[in-house]
């Protein structure tokens, strides 16, 4: 038995030794994805931060008028900085606000305009720019009482952070082309209920627009404890995989009855955040944490979950409670608020970084194939996978990745070249499989998953 045990294990071995090209993620850096990882400013993000904080309080029921406090003139500042480093980037950043008005609700005492801030990078190949991945960061702020619009709220990494990241990752990448359009969201009312961002992707649902992917960065600029422990060297990226709804969509049924609960359109957007976050900026670790958000805590991502899009959040490693929601105070010899003294701008420039380089590279690849099938109309120990065929001019194949069912992330993979349909010497029984698209300039897109086709 034992001869037995150990001749199928060269065997397996073998068969991954052929089929391996190359390990997932071993793809050569794109310069472009490079630079734009370079020209992220720790500097920039701190001057920022302070910027924002210097209008007093952010609340979204606070004063629109005036020219230095309120959430009116913050979202003028952030317009007007979001115009001025797209104009000095040749002007193809189209810079507006999108306006609704909110009615009176548990967390909005008057009917209430609520403004986002969005920039949007057209994408420069016309099979491509119909593709849309969203990054947002949201600029309200809050006191201890969620109603009180009138005392200072500094919202220094709640969440000025996020807003900063999201103007610098616009900022440099403005100066470059990609296939896939990009949209650069500072959103309002987060801090009500999720409003700005809200009405946001209920209306890009409505409009039928292809959001391939939305990452949220809300809390990202702490690397310190409230113990005082000091974590610099990684970032929380929360990846929903079934949604706790009471109808399953056909695709999410198909899911859990091929044990694909781990294989979510958001799970497979943080694989490709991490593998490209990880390569792109070494010694920082994006640790994807299977579950939509926090305990008692939501995000922007989530109405874009909740119209079927697949949406991530950053988050900070170990969050300090003194300085959120706080009200600006010195207890028992502790300083309370939100304040920029307690931002370490490092390490925010490391997590914006990662956005950075995981958009780029979702907006120079090929879309995710569509319609990915596995065949299982007979008994054998192969696995054939089939899909339609992309539409993008610089298409050069596509690569096959697998996993074992225990693990998270790919562990194998094989270039088929221009195909839709391969053969893997490996089981549909025991791997996990994806099937991802390739450019000519070797930008690989997320993975699909497959479903059965007898």
């Amino acid at each position: 038995m034992a001869g037995i045990v150990t001749a199928m294990t060269a065997m397996t071995a073998a068969m991954l030794s052929a089929s391996v090209a190359a390990a997932p993620g071993a793809d050569p850096a794109q310069q472009q994805i490079r630079q734009v990882v370079a020209d992220i400013s720790p500097q920039r993000i701190e001057a920022h931060v302070r910027k924002l904080v210097s209008f007093g309080t952010r609340h979204t029921m606070s004063d629109t008028v005036s020219d230095t406090r309120g959430i009116g003139a913050a979202r003028r500042w952030i317009k007007a900085e979001l115009e001025r480093c797209g104009a000095q980037a040749g002007g193809r950043l189209q810079v507006a606000f999108d306006s609704h008005v909110a009615p009176v609700s548990k967390r909005i005492a008057r009917p209430t305009e609520i403004v986002n801030v969005v920039a949007t990078l057209p994408g420069s190949q016309p099979q491509s720019a119909g593709r849309i991945y969203v990054v947002s960061g949201h600029y309200d702020s809050r006191a201890t009482d969620v109603m009180d619009a009138q005392g200072d709220a500094p919202g220094a990494n709640d969440d000025a952070s996020g807003t900063a990241a999201v103007i610098e990752m616009a900022c440099a990448m403005a100066r470059h082309q990609f296939d896939a359009t990009l949209v650069f969201m500072a959103v309002a009312a987060e801090e009500q209920g999720l409003l700005g961002s809200g009405h946001w992707a209920q209306q890009a649902k409505l409009n039928k627009l292809n959001i391939a992917g939305m990452l949220n960065n809300d809390i990202i600029g702490s690397s310190r404890a409230e113990d005082g422990t000091v974590d610099g060297g990684q970032v929380r990226l929360f990846a929903e995989g079934i949604p706790a709804v009471k109808e399953m969509s056909d695709g999410v049924r198909a899911l859990v009855a091929t044990g694909g609960e781990n294989d979510s359109l958001s799970r497979q957007l943080a694989r490709h955040v991490k593998q490209v976050g990880e390569r792109y900026v070494p010694g920082f670790k994006v640790n994807v944490i299977q579950r939509a958000d926090r305990y008692l805590r939501g995000g922007d991502h989530m109405p874009f979950l909740a119209q079927g899009y697949a949406a991530l959040r950053f988050t900070e490693p170990h969050e300090d409670f003194a300085h959120q929601h706080q009200d600006v105070r010195v207890e028992n010899g502790l300083q309370y608020g939100d304040l920029p003294q307690f931002v370490d701008y490092d390490y925010v420039a490391k997590v914006a970084r990662v956005n950075a380089a995981a958009l780029a590279s979702l907006a120079l690849a090929p879309a995710a194939p569509a319609g990915v099938q596995v065949r299982t109309a007979q008994l054998e120990n192969a696995t054939t996978l089939l899909w339609q065929p992309n539409t993008e001019p610089d298409l050069a194949g596509y690569r096959i990745v697998w996993r074992a069912t225990t693990a998270d992330q790919w562990q194998g993979a094989q270039d088929v070249g221009n195909v839709t349909e391969a053969k893997v010497k490996l089981s549909k029984d025991s791997y996990f499989f994806g099937v991802q698209a390739i450019d000519r300039d070797g930008n690989v897109s997320v993975a699909t998953y497959p479903m059965p086709l007898r």
